[in-house]
């Protein structure tokens, strides 16, 4: 036996032998944990394991679709959405290969050429560059000037670096085409994409569509090599928006308004314009306005669409609706006779006060001169509970929910209870209580119409991108408020409001009639919590033509100083909208007879000199005639109506068989064709008016 066989039968041995043992079985344990543990790995986690791979080797970029257009019920644009340029930085890419030590001077000298490129701050383009972030914007909504400077900076070699980790990249921004038009009604949107104010926060989430993610393979710098597409094509865009408004009666409203405004020294002012049958609004115009492409330069006060958000004491307007309650209820007869008190009547310890007394009155020469008095005799008579319930279902103290944030539902009585004998009495004439201009339009509607509330539409369809119809808006009524043959009476009655001795005769349309009610109503002052002296809100509500209302329109002005009489300020504002309203629609006045061609083939020409110099000695337009002679290919050619009104001019347009386009205020300065230039049945002819000088 040799001794080292001897050496491990002894005690030693036992104890090598125990030693080797020991290690194999920790050997053997150690390679059954890896074994397990690649098992667990590939097999139980390795889905797992290849996602995030997967995620590695992929990038993922925010997709923000463009936003959709709003148009008018023609479909022309009112907001858009158009790609403008932005920088943004990749702080990782740009200080790549840099070594610690030298990271703050590269950072130092690349800020300062992107400040002179951008007219940025160099320190604060270097304190971006040293979060060392893969992405920040450096300045949105660049110059074209700007985006070639970046690209340069970033094209160029500094010996042997460049400037990277810059990129020019296409932002959405929006733009209103047509400026201040429908800016308080249409809002804005803010440089993060979400809506502010208006249409375009109401619909934000219609507009603003369906972020997406896009991917791909990436390098190992982070670039974008390969991609798999957007996954939902909404992604690409949001839907366009089609509004009920047409433009050119949203213009001509604003115009007319903002002259009045001015004209008045008003604090403010508001129109509505909307379709009685269907409840459409055609118009929603707000003074003061502002133009949402630079809203920052614009006051929070000139952005409120006050058609709907501010409410008001609607004064002698709301005795239409008294007067309607008290027929319905049977409270008063058409033919019915009324006491006006002489001018004075006590109601508790109130007295009430005519601005015109009388003493028996029919119903209509109530409506016509405005009594208070006879309207808080009507209204006592129905009863505060009776008037109340009237006045709610005619949509007065409640919401319209057209989709403008920030509406007002306006205040008819104090909640918890009810009218006291006076409050009955001052809300029969509209004091004590409040509307909104809409409200106080789709009332008229409602009387214009034969009786029924209509749901406003100011939304008339939402679609894709793509043309696919996502939505609809169908007229809808929300209640009948009096029946028929009362809204007729109604109606027939307010006509004599604009004609005779009647309060809002400023209102009447030639060849037109014209169904209104003119108001005058105090201001609370808050400093006393008593009616103002000097402080008034002036309003107008009809429509027009009276027998089949084709227009509902509500006027209010703010404060007027000049005048603050509703039949001065409102009324013509009302008519001169209203006209435009007929034009557009192609209504023409009562008589108004066709044109023979043939006969104004056989008139003279009067584009000739004689004819002008005729016209110019006699100081106005021809009352009479309008000729439209032959040329030698048979046609009309277009008459010399220099100097003409606005009036006469598109009457005469019509009656040619021409299509009126007006442009400007005054008198006629130009047409387009020019006077004797030939023109066919059926074509536009532009009317070109400028203030006299």
């Amino acid at each position: 036996m040799s001794a080292v066989e001897r050496s491990l039968d002894g005690p030693r041995g036992r104890w090598i032998r125990l030693r080797v043992g020991l290690l194999a079985g920790l050997l053997g344990l150690g390679l059954g944990l890896v074994v397990s543990s690649a098992s667990t790995l590939m097999l139980e986690d390795g889905a797992r394991w290849r996602e995030l791979a997967e995620l590695q080797r992929q990038r993922r970029l925010h997709v923000a679709p463009k936003r959709g257009t709003v148009r008018d019920r023609n479909g022309s644009a009112l907001a858009v959405t158009v790609e403008v340029p932005s920088v943004s930085l990749d702080a990782i890419e740009l200080l790549r290969g840099v070594q610690p030590a030298q990271v703050p001077a590269r950072a130092r000298t690349a800020a300062n050429d992107i400040g002179r490129a951008l007219s940025l701050e160099p320190a604060a383009v270097e304190k971006k560059i040293l979060q060392k972030r893969r992405f920040a914007w450096l300045k949105r909504r660049i110059t074209a000037e700007e985006a070639e400077a970046i690209r340069q900076l970033g094209a160029r070699q500094r010996g042997a670096e460049r400037v990277a980790g810059l990129a020019v990249e296409g932002e959405g921004r929006r733009y209103h085409p047509r400026r201040e038009l429908a800016a308080p009604l249409l809002g804005f949107v803010a440089p993060d994409g979400e809506g502010k104010e208006g249409v375009e926060h109401a619909l934000d989430d219609d507009l603003r569509g369906h972020p997406d993610q896009l991917r791909g393979l990436r390098d190992r710098s982070g670039r974008l090599l390969l991609s798999e597409g957007v996954e939902d094509e909404r992604a690409l865009a949001g839907h366009d928006v089609h509004l009920s408004i047409d433009q050119g009666i949203q213009f001509v409203a604003e115009r007319e308004l903002a002259s009045a405004a001015r004209t008045f020294e008003a604090k403010a002012a508001s129109v509505v314009v909307v379709v009685p049958r269907t409840g459409e609004v055609l118009a929603m115009a707000s003074w003061p306005g502002y133009n949402p492409n630079d809203y920052g330069e614009s006051d929070i006060e000139a952005r409120r669409e006050r058609a709907v958000s501010e409410a008001f004491e609607p004064g002698s307007s709301m005795k239409i609706f008294t007067v309607a309650a008290g027929l319905a209820a049977g409270v008063v007869t058409p033919t019915q006779k009324l006491f006006c008190e002489k001018g004075t009547m006590a109601v508790d310890n109130v007295v009430i006060r005519d601005t015109h007394p009388a003493g028996w009155l029919a119903l209509t020469d109530v409506l016509a001169v405005s009594s208070n008095i006879c309207s808080a005799k009507i209204g006592l008579a129905l009863g505060g509970d009776k008037l109340y319930e009237t006045l709610r279902r005619f949509g007065f103290g409640d919401r319209t929910g057209v989709a403008i944030p920030g509406e007002a539902s306006g205040t008819l009585r104090p909640r918890g209870r009810p009218w006291v004998q006076v409050e009955t009495a001052s809300a029969a004439f509209g004091q004590g209580v409040s509307v909104t201009n809409l409200q106080l339009a789709m009332a008229a509607a409602a009387i214009a119409n034969g009786g029924e509330l209509m749901e406003p539409i100011l939304v008339t369809k939402v679609v894709t991108a793509t043309g696919e119809l996502v939505r609809e808006a169908t007229p809808a009524v929300r209640r009948r408020v009096v029946p028929r043959h009362v809204a007729a009476l109604v109606a027939e009655m307010i006509v004599a409001v604009t004609e005779g001795h009647g309060t809002g005769v400023e209102a009447a349309v030639n060849g037109f009639r014209v169904a209104g009610k003119t108001a005058t109503a105090q201001k609370i002052d808050p400093a006393t919590g008593r009616y103002s002296l000097d402080r008034y809100v002036a309003s107008f509500v009809g429509f027009v033509p009276a027998e089949r209302p084709a227009f509902a329109i509500a006027v209010m002005v703010d404060e007027p100083m000049i005048d603050h009489a509703g039949g001065a300020v409102a009324a013509p504002i009302f008519r001169r909208v209203a006209e435009a309203c007929l034009e557009w629609s192609g209504m023409v006045p009562r008589g108004t007879a066709k044109a023979d061609p043939a006969e104004l083939a056989r008139m003279p020409d009067p584009a000739h000199a004689a004819h002008a110099a005729l016209r110019e000695a006699s100081g106005a337009a021809p009352a009479v005639q309008v000729v439209a002679p032959a040329v030698a290919g048979g046609g009309p050619r277009v008459p010399d109506m220099t100097g003409w009104s606005v009036r006469e001019a598109v009457r005469r347009t019509l009656e040619l068989g021409a299509v009126p386009r007006v442009r400007g205020s005054g008198l006629l300065a130009r047409t387009e064709p020019a006077p004797g230039q030939p023109f066919e049945r059926g074509a536009s002819l532009v009317l070109v008016f400028e203030p006299p000088t």
